[in-house]
């Protein structure tokens, strides 16, 4: 009423609001992102720059647009998960985030749609993941806690195998944050490598005291 009263009074036009709510908008390119801190700074973070960030950003869409809900993440991709945990809880997010075991082929390979890439040697090679993964635990479950032995164990069984090694971490497995080599291991720790075999780029963890070690064939 008081835009037409204008009108009238100036003789001037003048537009309304019913006309701009009409007008459709122009479309502006996104420009909100959403970063979880540290927690993809670490690990894959500086092999893979931006790419948490755009996890993080369409995940959170997803999760405002589902509203209360329970959400599944597979445990392989370990740093994800835990990242997308933390997501949840500092936006609060309506949603349980559920971790689900890596599942392994029977030889004990974490199934990946990478490994169609892996030639029939080099598919041999990659089991040295799993094989580290287990070797460790093997030591860890028997009461070994000295970090340097641990990475030192883990470290010649990948490196064995590949010789583009991007990490062989141990790691706190709620802040990701690398383990201090001369510190003992708490009794959950996680143990995530990253490694290429040929030119397939490959991860695989597990958390020590708490997830069952893989299975390897050979």
């Amino acid at each position: 009423a008081l835009t037409r009263a204008r009108a009238r009074n100036s003789r001037r036009p003048v537009a309304s609001s019913a006309t701009t709510c009409h007008s459709p908008p122009a479309r502006v390119a996104e420009t909100t992102r959403v970063r979880v801190g540290g927690l993809g700074e670490v690990l894959c973070g500086p092999f893979r720059p931006g790419h948490f960030e755009g996890v993080a950003t369409v995940v959170s869409k997803l999760f405002a647009m589902v509203g209360t809900a329970v959400a599944v993440f597979g445990r392989k991709d370990y740093q994800q998960l835990a990242l997308l945990r933390r997501l949840a809880k500092d936006l609060l997010f309506p949603i349980e985030i559920v971790g689900i075991p890596t599942v392994r082929d029977a030889d004990g390979l974490a199934m990946s749609s990478r490994n169609s890439y892996l030639s029939a040697e080099e598919r041999v090679r990659s089991l040295a993941i799993p094989r580290a993964l287990a070797s460790v635990a093997q030591a860890f479950g028997s009461g070994e806690r000295d970090t340097s032995k641990l990475q030192r164990l883990a470290d010649d069984i990948v490196r064995s195998a590949s010789s583009n090694v991007d990490y062989v971490t141990f790691a706190d497995p709620v802040t990701l944050q690398t383990l201090d080599p001369q510190q003992p291991m708490a009794n959950h720790v996680l143990l995530a490598i990253a490694c290429r075999i040929g030119k397939t780029r490959l991860i695989d963890n597990m958390v020590l005291g708490e997830d069952a070690p893989p299975k390897v064939e050979g």
